[in-house]
């Protein structure tokens, strides 16, 4: 098990399921700390992790009383984590999809490129539901073009390691990136930054019900949340135009 005291693991985490222990054990198995944000569940697993946190000082249970959305619940661990110390902090999804296995090699990859963002490329399997994938091309198209090409190959995978400091800043100057829209819009804003993408890939797994998979996503109204996500986007884009051309001129 690899630690650190610059970087730590944060799981967002609202009604998961049986998969969250499952999910902070193999985190825990290769890292330390671990941080779990439990956001308003009402299923029990929140005092269930807080016990399992009682009996490890390297995990760490935050508890929000209330719903509040994924990004949110991120944002509570990020400030949190920055007020401790912490630089950099890799997001990890409780329903067991992320690739625990990886995050030794994502952080490491943080550790000597700190200034930069690394992000997850997926590598599905035959469990992955063509509607989704299919979405996501859509998703990421519109980055690359927000961000003019600046090198984000998936915009929607969650498994990432952020430099907090832009991160946090970016967040609190507006009231957006609390729920799914979390994820697309951070990798953009940061883009917009000049926080450069590592790419790295990662295998994901989607789990049925049977298997104990549970999924918050809503396709009507989780769809419509990234539309109107990327209107605001692609507007921030067009304001940033002129900057984003000369930065792509001065980087050849």
């Amino acid at each position: 098990m690899s630690g650190s005291r610059t970087h730590l693991v944060l799981i967002p985490s609202y009604n998961p399921g049986e998969k969250v222990f499952e999910t902070v054990r193999a985190a825990r198995a290769q890292w330390a700390p671990v941080w779990v944000i439990v956001d308003g569940s009402t299923d029990g697993t929140g005092e269930r992790l807080a016990r399992l946190a009682a009996d490890d000082r390297d995990l760490e249970v935050l508890l929000q009383r209330r719903n509040r959305g994924k990004g949110a619940a991120l944002l509570t661990g990020f400030t949190e984590a920055l007020a401790r110390g912490y630089t950099h902090a890799l997001t990890l999804d409780s329903d067991g999809q992320h690739p625990s296995e990886c995050i030794p090699a994502f952080m490491h990859a943080s550790l000597e490129r700190p200034e930069a963002m690394v992000l997850g490329v997926p590598r599905f399997d035959a469990s992955a539901p063509r509607i989704r994938v299919l979405g996501r091309r859509i998703s990421n198209g519109w980055a690359q073009l927000e961000t003019l090409g600046a090198g984000i190959e998936d915009s929607l995978f969650g498994f990432r390691v952020y430099p907090l400091a832009p991160l946090v800043a970016e967040m609190l100057k507006r009231r957006g990136m609390r729920r799914f829209d979390f994820d697309v819009e951070a990798a953009v804003r940061l883009s917009w930054r000049g926080v450069p993408a590592l790419n790295r890939p990662a295998p994901v797994r989607y789990f049925t019900p049977s298997e104990g998979g549970v999924s918050h996503f809503r396709y009507g109204r989780d769809n419509a949340l990234l539309t109107a996500m990327h209107v605001r986007l692609f507007c921030g884009f067009l304001a940033r135009l002129p900057r984003l051309i000369a930065r792509r001129r001065a980087a050849r």
